[in-house]
């Protein structure tokens, strides 16, 4: 296969380097400032696998069919990506890899949705601008037809990728998607602390409230009547379990998985993007609980909140104390002093 990477950030650039280092021809479409730094200094990957550096020849757009393309760019920088690339990409079989539930129907009106393979990135990554990738840990690369039974292609996809990840073919696809919104709930606080999961997790207070907001989404999206599916690896009751534990019990539990996460500093996709001073996807996580909320005249205040407090962040530059926080999501939910602690 002849394959091209969209978005060379955290994700895009892990994928275009194992991909290249088994020899496949691999197009990478990004930005200058990559670009010039890719030329000067090599694509650096670190991390769970070892040191290693490859070279790329960064495109502004796609300038060629290929058998797949994989978008890697953030939901939010889809329409820019396509616009950039149509011709070519409207030819070619899609991988989408964005976080939240709307990136393929969004990207459905812009090209053919029988094109359209959709993908949950388990594994995790860290972008540091322009030409770094750590790579903190492994996981599962789930694929899947969005609009309708998967097909022969999926399984091509599939068993092509697997010359450099665990991937996978899943049937339920969709409905994953809303489980993984679970797990990207964790970005948010570090987020607006401008601190990695690590840092941020050993708070037990800043625990204890990740695990609120937790239960918010949780009731939200069964009250809508979202049922939430296991994944391969991840079983959501798990994580849902913890927060029907009292907060004393459940706060360490999820301070020790967070805090265990990766040995080299974790830092979520929404603080990446706040530091590279772009617009974050948190509207398709918390702030996509917030907003099905809303449509169904139901109350989701504290990840609403938490969604305002991100674009605070990202407006302002300048991240909030743990104080901060939790006296605002105090305030918020009308709770009395202490009641997070």
């Amino acid at each position: 296969m002849k394959i091209a990477v969209i978005g060379m950030g955290a994700i895009g650039g892990l994928v275009a380097a194992y991909l290249k280092a088994k020899g496949v021809a691999i197009i990478t479409v990004g930005k200058l400032d990559q670009k010039k730094a890719v030329e000067r200094d090599g694509f650096v990957i670190d991390g769970v696998r070892g040191h290693s550096m490859v070279y790329f020849d960064i495109k502004p757009r796609l300038e060629e069919k290929v058998d797949l393309a994989i978008l890697t760019v953030k939901t939010q920088d889809l329409r820019d990506a396509v616009d950039k690339s149509r011709d070519f990409l409207s030819q070619s079989l899609i991988l989408t890899t964005q976080n939240g539930v709307r990136a393929d129907k969004l990207l459905s009106i812009m090209l053919n949705k029988e094109n359209i393979i959709s993908s949950i990135v388990m594994f995790g990554a860290t972008y540091e601008p322009f030409n770094k990738v750590v790579h903190n840990f492994e996981g599962n690369w789930l694929m899947g037809r969005p609009f309708g039974p998967n097909d022969e292609k999926v399984k091509e996809v599939v068993e092509f990728l697997k010359i450099a990840f665990t991937s996978m073919e899943v049937e339920n696809i969709l409905d994953m998607k809303w489980t993984k919104i679970f797990v990207n709930f964790s970005n948010c606080l570090p987020a607006v602390l401008g601190l990695s999961m690590q840092e941020a997790y050993a708070n037990i207070e800043i625990c204890k409230l990740a695990l609120r907001l937790l239960k918010e989404g949780f009731d939200t999206v069964e009250n809508i009547g979202i049922k939430l599916v296991n994944m391969p690896d991840f079983d959501v009751e798990k994580l849902r379990g913890l927060t029907l534990m009292s907060l004393d019990e459940a706060a360490p539990i999820y301070s020790k998985i967070m805090t265990h996460l990766s040995k080299e500093p974790l830092y979520g996709s929404i603080l990446q993007s706040i530091r590279r001073g772009r617009i974050s996807e948190i509207d398709f996580i918390n702030g996509e609980i917030a907003n099905q909320a809303k449509l169904q005249n139901m109350d989701a205040r504290l990840n609403n909140r938490i969604s305002e407090l991100v674009h605070l962040v990202e407006s302002s530059k300048k991240f909030l104390t743990v104080e901060q926080v939790l006296t605002e999501m105090e305030k918020t939910a009308k709770l009395s002093p202490g009641d997070f602690v």
